[in-house]
């Protein structure tokens, strides 16, 4: 649904209730357009989450103004699934956390915006790696690579980034929290 004039005057009335940021300038919405695809499309503004609350309220929002969030991390994907004209939803600066590695069951819990390359720094002197090798690893986040189901050219080795996902846990649409994992053991 293509954002109006209605729902850019509803703006600073959101940004004031979240503890991260939200941007609306020109300038931060034309970067954000684009991603590494050769899609364009002017999102009507730019959050920063600090926190899930603010999630949560970006969520009720966009559903109170039938508004799209559009997810996204670095960016680097070819298809053009971070652009969009409703608000796009950073993850990368303040969702970065490597959370817990645990060697003995061989699982890490990460936040989204963990860089590929920097989770396989924090993994190494467990002897542990996170597969999935995509061109983009210097800069490819946890949430973009699972979104995607990521591989890269090495993927008959290393495998998808679905065959190395656990869990994920996030929200519903009306901001419940939920945690998808396989329902059988593999």
């Amino acid at each position: 649904m293509p954002a109006t004039a209605h729902d850019e005057s509803l703006l600073p009335t959101l940004a004031r209730k979240l503890s991260g940021d939200l941007q609306t300038g020109k300038t931060i919405r034309r970067l954000y357009a684009t991603d590494a695809s050769e899609y364009q499309e002017m999102p009507l503004a730019v959050a920063f989450p600090a926190n899930e609350s603010d999630i949560r309220e970006l969520i009720r929002f966009a559903n109170e103004h039938r508004i799209s969030l559009i997810p996204r991390t670095a960016g680097t994907s070819l298809a053009g699934q971070v652009v969009g004209n409703g608000i796009v939803v950073d993850c990368s600066k303040n969702f970065t956390k490597t959370l817990s590695i645990d060697k003995a069951t061989r699982r890490v819990r990460v936040q989204p915006g963990v860089v590929r390359n920097e989770l396989n720094h924090a993994l190494e002197p467990h002897g542990l790696l996170f597969g999935p090798e995509t061109s983009t690893a210097n800069r490819a986040m946890i949430g973009g690579m699972v979104g995607n189901n990521s591989c890269g050219s090495n993927s008959i080795v290393y495998g998808r980034a679905r065959e190395r996902l656990v869990a994920v846990r996030g929200f519903f649409s009306d901001g419940a929290e939920v945690v998808f994992r396989a329902l059988t053991a593999a």
